[in-house]
C-alpha cells in the first residue's frame, strides 16, 4: 500500500536544501516514485505523503559524492547548474536521473541519453543557467561606494552568483566589492586578495548603497558622454539593440539609468 503513495519531500530552494532532500529521497524511496518540492511552492495533492527536509552539511557531502562517482564530474557540472535554475521541479528531474543512471550499463554517461525527458530537463536548465551567467560577466556594473566598496544590482532569473564569482574575483582580486541578486536576496561578498562568498538573510540598505565616492558622478556621467558621442542617430536599431542586450538586463545599467 506504501508504494501506492508519493512521497514529497519538501526542502529550501538552495543547493543544500535540495542536495539535502535528494538524500533523505535515495536512502528512503529510491526505489519509489518520488517528488522533490520546494518551500513556497508546494502543490498539496490527493494519495501524497508530505516530508519536511531540514539542510544538513553531511547529507549535502554525501549526495555530493554519490553523484560524482556514479554520474561523473560532467554530470554533476550538470546537475548543480540545473538546480540554480528557477524552475519548481528541478530537484524531482535531478532524482529521477538518478535513477535513470541505475538503469544503464556505463551511469557517467547518464547526460547522453537525452531520449530521456528527465535527463533532457536537467540538461536545458543547465544550459539556460550557464548562458545568463555568461550573459551577466558582460552586464554587470560597479558604482563605487563612500566608502571605497565597488557595488552591483542584479536581477536575474536564476541563482547565477556562484557561476560569476571566479570571473568577478580573477578580474578584481584587488578590490572590496559586492554584487547584490535584487531577485533571490542573495549576497556575492569579496575581500580583497580574499575568495569570494556568498551571504544569505541580510536586507540591503538602499539608502547606504546610493551614496557614492566623489568621483563616481563624474565617471558616469563620462560613460554617458562616451556612448553619446560615439552613437549615430540615423543608424539607430532598437530591434538589433534589443537582439544583443534585451531590456531586461538593462535595469541595472549605467547607460540606460
Amino acid at each position: 500500500m506504501r508504494q501506492m503513495v508519493k512521497i514529497v519531500y519538501i526542502c529550501e530552494n538552495t543547493i543544500n536544501g535540495i542536495f539535502s532532500a535528494l538524500y533523505d529521497a535515495w536512502k528512503e524511496s529510491r526505489d519509489l516514485e518520488v517528488g522533490i518540492a520546494l518551500k513556497g511552492q508546494v502543490e498539496h495533492k490527493l494519495f501524497c505523503e508530505y516530508k519536511n527536509v531540514r539542510e544538513d552539511e553531511k547529507k549535502v557531502i554525501a549526495v555530493e559524492n554519490l553523484i560524482k562517482k556514479h554520474l561523473g564530474f560532467h554530470a554533476y557540472h550538470d546537475i548543480y547548474h540545473a538546480l540554480l535554475s528557477n524552475d519548481p521541479y528541478k530537484g524531482e528531474a535531478v532524482f529521477k536521473v538518478m535513477q535513470a543512471a541505475r538503469q544503464i550499463e556505463n551511469s557517467h554517461k547518464v547526460m547522453e541519453h537525452l531520449s530521456n525527458p528527465d535527463v533532457m530537463k536537467v540538461f536545458e536548465l543547465s544550459r539556460k543557467v550557464a548562458n545568463e551567467a555568461h550573459l551577466f560577466t558582460g552586464f554587470v556594473r560597479f558604482r563605487e561606494l563612500e566608502n571605497g566598496i565597488l557595488f552591483s544590482e542584479i536581477s536575474p532569473n536564476h541563482q547565477i552568483l556562484t557561476c560569476i564569482s571566479d570571473y568577478f574575483t580573477n578580474r578584481f582580486p584587488l578590490e572590496d566589492w559586492v554584487i547584490y541578486d535584487k531577485t533571490h536576496h542573495l549576497f556575492l561578498v569579496h575581500q580583497k586578495r580574499k575568495t569570494s562568498f556568498l551571504m544569505t538573510g541580510y536586507e540591503l540598505d538602499q539608502e547606504f548603497t546610493e551614496k557614492v565616492s566623489d568621483n563616481e558622478e563624474q565617471i558616469v556621467q563620462l560613460w554617458k558622454g562616451f556612448f553619446t558621442s560615439i552613437s549615430i542617430k540615423e543608424r539607430e536599431s532598437k530591434n538589433r539593440q534589443r537582439g544583443v542586450l534585451p531590456l531586461r538586463y538593462r535595469t541595472h545599467m549605467t547607460e540606460f539609468s
